[in-house]
């Protein structure tokens, strides 16, 4: 995500501070300075680090349940309104899902029950004046994990407690209707909250849009990957491409930028095989920093992955979500390209599957 700070790395996973929770931290600190002095100051920014501290272990216990299932999170990454961890699938079986989802309101509950168990009490004032310096801090702390992991397993997208329901509706309907159902019964909830917001809480109003927009995206993921289904590689591959071999110069790889209408180009060797891609917005950022005379291959990217046409659309589909990879190879048995399976190729193919759902495409090599 842009505008985030790495500011550590546990097992695999950078945690990283987005620049807006740290205006929002300034912001609190500045508020509680200004209505009760430096005190309340210090007070407010340690009460909130320190809930920001059981959001990351409440996202590390997504993260390590989905260990236990081969998915990783490269990243977790703490915004105003929680952390957001960036996984690199979602489990495919309810079942797991659930278990995912359950896991990091888990971790609030042991951690507000342990602060529980170890302050000796907790009063009604701490769960109504969380944000009241003069209470307990542990009381404050715990009163505040209990409330965040009842408040996500509110059954909304992209809340845990909307998980849940996907995870259990899809035991029951199947994993595309659940996720619409899911969805729907988010953005529902966004509508009730952006309203509550209306009546003096700005706050509620972003956290409304957030989710809504959440439960917009889950909704389109699933009709994406629902159009997709049953497609090979080779039924959504483009096969009219130009190549850019890979002695060629900058001015030529602007030349075939303008001939075409492409947005990615394949970088070849001699005998047709990728050795790297080069996307338009490459070319132009190369082209202000060079001159034409510089090799095309200078700025490709390396490590884009090949796959082959009788592959499946949807076992190659999340590798596309990768923003360092905007198109992959398809490749015969010898290794020659002859393909470019690309993020606009699929988004026609799922434009077309919206209006005619029985379309069936050409196969291809």
């Amino acid at each position: 995500m842009p505008w985030s700070i790495t500011v550590g790395r546990f097992g695999g996973t950078a945690v990283k501070i987005h620049i807006t929770f740290i205006l929002f931290l300034a912001w609190i600190a500045g508020s509680a300075w200004a209505r009760e002095g430096l005190s309340a100051a210090l007070d407010s920014t340690v009460f909130i680090l320190l809930l920001f501290l059981c959001v990351v272990l409440h996202e590390f216990g997504h993260i390590l349940a989905a260990r236990r299932y081969g998915i990783k999170a490269p990243v977790v990454t703490l915004l105003p309104i929680g952390g957001v961890a960036s996984m690199q699938s979602l489990p495919k079986d309810p079942r797991q899902e659930l278990v995912v989802a359950l896991a990091g309101p888990a971790v609030n509950l042991v951690i507000g029950l342990a602060l529980f168990l170890a302050w000796g009490s907790l009063r009604p004032g701490e769960f109504a004046e969380i944000d009241n310096p003069h209470l307990s801090l542990v009381g404050r702390l715990a009163a505040a994990n209990l409330f965040l992991a009842v408040f996500n397993l509110i059954p909304a997208f992209p809340m845990d407690g909307g998980r849940v329901l996907h995870a259990l509706l899809a035991m029951r309907v199947g994993g595309a209707l659940a996720t619409e159902i899911a969805a729907k019964i988010g953005q529902a909830f966004a509508i009730g909250l952006g309203f509550l917001g209306l009546f003096g809480n700005p706050l509620l109003l972003f956290i409304a849009i957030f989710v809504y927009m959440a439960a917009a995206g889950e909704a389109q993921m699933s009709a994406s990957a629902q159009a997709l289904r049953g497609l090979t590689v080779g039924e959504a591959m483009e096969t009219r491409f130009t190549p850019i071999s890979m002695d060629a110069t900058l001015a030529q790889a602007v030349d075939a930028l303008i001939a075409t209408a492409q947005q990615e180009f394949p970088v070849v060797d001699a005998f047709g095989k990728p050795v790297g891609l080069l996307t338009r917005e490459d070319i132009l950022t190369a082209v202000r920093k060079h001159g034409g005379d510089e090799p095309a291959s200078g700025v490709m990217r390396v490590g884009v992955d090949s796959v082959r046409p009788a592959a499946p659309v949807e076992s190659v589909f999340e590798r596309l979500q990768d923003p360092k990879a905007p198109a992959l190879y398809v490749t015969d048995a010898e290794g020659v390209i002859v393909g470019l399976l690309t993020r606009q190729a699929l988004a026609e193919i799922v434009l077309i599957r919206s209006v005619r759902p029985d379309w069936r495409f050409g196969r291809r090599a």
